[in-house]
């Protein structure tokens, strides 16, 4: 096949797993007439039929799958290589994708690649918000965020923050006149603004802890987010309690806008974890992101713990 239609079979590829001309239009850039088109001039060309269309979704055929499973690691092992042709340059080049959600981003990955972004003009970093453990080759990223540092064997998985410890608090007119909880348990009896798990698609069921003794608590409320932030910003609007990292609910305790409670429950988390891909050989503008996310310990902290 002509080299030309290399496209073409990258295009085949995201249409297939996307499922739908629409949305790999909108990820490739281009217009869903435009692909639509290049999708039956590629069958055309090979004489036989990789999509089935109908009004809602787009399956592959028997053929299309076969193709799928032949051409996308190929795809994405040229991808791969001219990357690293790329990487060859003395000057630091090109986008890395970070899935992440937004408060590893807000507290970590922004203050600290903001300066990289302003040294390196030619490096481009995509954000992209999910609080979904990512495939990241398949979602074709080069770096995700979690806590902990539980990934696959054929992931690199890189300390980028101290230990998390998670807070709970409400408004101060949300208290007023209530019952402040003295056990997590107490929380089923109040409004509480609820994260919703992409995962699985239920409900977060709030982690506690006190020595030796952890359990969980399923709330209840008027709200449900997907957002770190917005979730803060409800307990402060009044919708109840919230439980978020404590570095983001801090500064509203100080200023009095949030009471917190439960304080001795409060659990502890490993920290942020920064995980990519096992190669031999990582692209410069990748390695650099890395190494400006790597945690290191504050020298006092290390101090003490040699004592």
């Amino acid at each position: 096949m002509a080299k030309e239609n290399l496209n073409d079979l990258q295009a085949f590829v995201v249409v297939a797993r996307e499922r739908s001309f629409t949305r790999a239009a909108a990820q490739m850039g281009i217009s869903r007439s435009a692909l639509s088109h290049a999708m039956l001039a590629l069958e055309a060309r090979l004489g036989v039929r990789l999509l089935t269309r109908t009004t809602r979704s787009v399956s592959t055929t028997e053929a299309g799958a076969r193709l799928l499973d032949t051409v996308a690691p190929r795809l994405q092992e040229i991808e791969a290589e001219l990357g690293q042709l790329s990487a060859m340059r003395d000057t630091p080049a090109g986008t890395v994708r970070i899935t992440a959600h937004d408060h590893a981003i807000n507290a970590v990955l922004w203050p600290r690649l903001l300066p990289l972004l302003q040294k390196y003009p030619d490096i481009r970093i995509e954000f992209s918000v999910d609080y979904a453990f990512t495939d990241i080759a398949s979602q074709r990223f080069d770096a995700g965020v979690r806590v902990g540092d539980r990934v696959d064997k054929d992931m690199v998985a890189v300390r980028i923050a101290p230990d998390m410890r998670m807070a709970v608090a409400a408004s101060p007119a949300y208290l007023e006149g209530r019952p402040v909880p003295k056990k997590p348990q107490d929380l089923t009896t109040h409004q509480c603004v609820n994260l919703r798990l992409p995962t699985r698609g239920n409900l977060y069921a709030w982690d506690f802890q006190k020595g030796r003794k952890a359990l969980n608590v399923k709330v209840d409320g008027q709200t449900v987010f997907n957002s770190t932030m917005l979730m803060l910003q409800a307990a402060i609007d009044g919708m109840g309690f919230a439980y978020v990292p404590f570095d983001v609910m801090r500064p509203h305790i100080d200023a009095g806008r949030l009471v917190p409670v439960l304080e001795d429950w409060w659990p502890t988390f490993p920290g942020y974890h920064l995980y990519y891909a096992n190669r031999r050989q990582i692209a410069p503008a990748l390695a650099l992101v890395v190494e400006a996310l790597r945690y290191r310990a504050p020298e006092r902290a290390k101090a003490g713990a040699t004592r």
